[in-house]
């Protein structure tokens, strides 16, 4: 199963998810319904009067049915704007991506700059892995009121995600064991499992929200008043809702638990690392469970089991321990280690940290010291390796991290210095141009800024292009920490500086596209990606301009460019190629780019990679990819939400 097929059983969970819901609160409104009957006819025969009630209706002394269908649309309508707004609430509210769910359970934010060695072990950990799966960094967080051994990965795509990670699991876990924890909650991000949780919060609390009503019901007063009588009854079928809801959340959680387990397995090519830290959660008193009363609302988020055990494990929303244990070290015979002192664990992981094989594999020559790409890549290990790192790649990474020069590295991890980072990379090498560029800065985010640029600039023009990507990768958490003023100076001098030579490039506009499509959401909100497109036919123009750009970009005659175009386009149905046709390079600037890349971005799986495939054919066309080539190739499949890890030699 590759990277799409994930996504695309992801995509379908979604669909059954909403299908359930829909079925629960058919159930409820039926629930409700009856509720308000037997309440109000209760009150009915107790007074024994004519007096206008929802049962009697009209007046009709009668004895009340069970059906009265003006009475059921009523109660029908306000449980179904109970739930629906109160999910749309939650929505709006997870809508700022992992941050919301990590600020709701009490989550820190970790500085990129810290100087805490167990954070600077976590945050070593997380950038490599993030370099070695080719996605941006996330957001990560400390819950440090949590001394269990937990984390988890939330938000709707990989620009808005973010990891949390317990107190107790950065001190009690060697580096192993939580390299382990993080390629699990990274296979989640690359598996699609994050939109799914984050839906299933919204729904889950949508239902709750009927309890939150029944309990306002419950303390209006007056005689005869039945409204505290319906509160209770709301409390109560609410409270069933619920139950159903975590059932549904249990049922999804352990489904995907086992494959992000088999993933990190295969991603970090170690699963004793992982079992040793499910063995470590055997052997703690306090497990995986969380303190936060927010816990129950992320219970399927979490690594392990947040909550208390439950009746018969009906609402467990993992697998048992021994069983997960079990599938990643048969050898397992049940018996947990017990836990050692937390301080004194934390002193040896950190001093293994620094003794280990990350610091030292380099020397100072930044260009020599980078691995050197394969000498030929095709479009079929392209695709292929989308969403698919390999233990190689996290190796890679390592070394790639720790080459970077350390005035490069101390400019990455903090705000101001990863902005001059990122403008460093789009400097031209013409003089009269770089000049023009670095007035733009100057006009945007003053003197200071710019003497920061000029200060880098020598460093990092020595960098390789496969390394460029992975440099805004590394800045992008320190680029959060931007206030939004500041933001909207760094983007508006960002916009001019790829401008200021007034001519197209391809590669200055991806890096663009990369910083901004994943600090937007930060800094303005996201709003949930939703599938538009389910045929290529719709999307005809948009490949065409996408293909044509790319060809334009590897060709020298106009021949070349329509040998590329063409085989780019064989790959896509015969529908699109036919409404679809190679534009000159005026015709395929970077607002039609940026624009055809959001349309593409709103298709299916299957859609999205057989564009990438046909961008890949593209720029092979002439039987080699360059290296700006892949990693202009980088930066499409990122827009598409594709992350493809760096092109290696090595062998996994």
């Amino acid at each position: 199963m590759d990277f799409f097929e994930r996504q695309e059983n992801a995509r379908k969970g979604t669909k059954r998810l909403l299908l359930l819901f829909g079925a629960g609160v058919l159930g409820l409104t039926v629930a409700v319904y009856l509720a308000v009957l037997l309440v109000f006819a209760g009150l009915g025969h107790s007074s024994r009067s004519r007096v206008y009630d929802p049962v009697h209706a009209y007046g009709r002394t009668s004895e009340p049915g069970l059906w009265n269908p003006s009475f059921f649309f009523g109660s029908a309508a306000g449980t179904l704007a109970i739930v629906l707004l109160g999910s749309a609430f939650k929505a709006s509210e997870l809508s700022k991506g992992g941050r919301a769910v990590a600020s709701m359970l009490g989550g820190v934010p970790v500085s990129p700059n810290t100087l805490d060695l167990d954070e600077r072990k976590l945050m070593n950990i997380v950038e490599e892995m993030s370099l070695a799966s080719g996605i941006p960094v996330p957001q990560v967080f400390i819950l440090p009121q949590e001394e269990g051994i937990n984390a988890f990965a939330a938000g709707h795509t990989p620009g808005d995600a973010a990891i949390g990670v317990t107190r107790g699991a950065v001190r009690l876990l060697n580096r192993e064991e939580l390299q382990g924890v993080i390629g699990h909650e990274f296979s989640h991000i690359l598996n699609g499992d994050m939109r799914l949780n984050m839906r299933l919060m919204a729904y889950v609390f949508g239902i709750l929200c009927l309890t939150i009503i029944g309990r306002v019901l419950l303390r209006t007063r007056g005689r005869k008043n039945p409204l505290p009588l319906l509160g209770l009854a709301l409390i109560l079928i609410g409270w069933i809702g619920v139950v159903f809801g975590r059932m549904i959340q249990a049922a999804v959680s352990r489904q995907r638990e086992y494959l992000a387990d088999a993933s990190a397995a295969q991603f970090t090519r170690n699963p004793v690392g992982l079992a040793s830290a499910l063995k470590k959660i055997g052997g703690l008193a306090q497990g995986s469970r969380l303190v936060s009363p927010q816990a129950a609302q992320a219970s399927h988020m979490f690594f392990g089991n947040g909550l208390r055990s439950s009746f018969l494990g009906l609402f467990a929303t993992h697998p048992p321990l021994e069983k997960r244990i079990q599938a990643l070290d048969p050898s397992f015979n049940g018996k947990y280690p017990v836990v050692a002192d937390a301080a004194l664990l934390s002193r040896r992981s950190a001093s293994a940290t620094h003794a280990g094989p990350v610091s030292g594999l380099f020397g100072t020559e930044w260009k020599h010291a980078q691995p050197a790409p394969p000498p030929a890549i095709s479009p079929a290990e392209i695709i292929r390796s989308v969403g698919a790192p390999r233990p190689a790649h996290i190796r890679y990474a390592v070394r790639l991290r720790t080459s970077f020069p350390e005035a490069v590295t101390l400019a990455a991890r903090e705000s101001s210095g990863a902005a001059a980072l990122v403008f460093t990379l789009l400097l031209s090498d013409d003089e009269v141009v770089r000049f023009a560029q670095v007035r733009e800065i100057t006009a945007a985010m003053g003197q200071e800024m710019a003497s920061e640029v000029l200060r880098l600039h020598p460093v990092t023009r020595q960098a390789a292009i496969r390394a460029r990507l992975p440099l805004v990768d590394l800045a992008l958490p320190a680029l959060r920490q931007l206030s939004p003023k500041q933001y909207n100076q760094f983007r508006t001098a960002l916009e001019k500086v790829v401008d200021a030579d007034g001519e197209i490039d391809l590669f200055e506009y991806m890096i663009q596209k990369v910083v901004l499509r994943h600090l937007n959401p930060h800094f303005i909100g996201v709003r949930p990606p939703v599938v538009q497109f389910y045929s290529l036919k719709g999307l005809a123009p948009d490949c065409g301009v996408l293909l044509s750009g790319l060809a334009h970009i590897g060709g020298d005659d106009p021949e070349t460019v329509r040998t590329a175009f063409a085989a780019g386009a064989e790959k896509l149905s015969y529908a699109a190629q036919a409404s679809m046709e190679l534009v000159s390079p005026e015709e395929c600037g970077l607002d039609r780019m940026d624009a055809a890349l959001e349309r593409i971005s709103q298709a299916v799986p299957q859609i999205r990679k057989n564009v990438l495939t046909a961008c890949a054919l593209t720029v092979s066309a002439d039987g080699l990819i360059k290296e700006q080539e892949v990693e202009l190739l980088r930066g499409v499949a990122d827009a598409l939400d594709c992350p493809i890890p760096p092109m290696i030699a090595e062998a996994a």
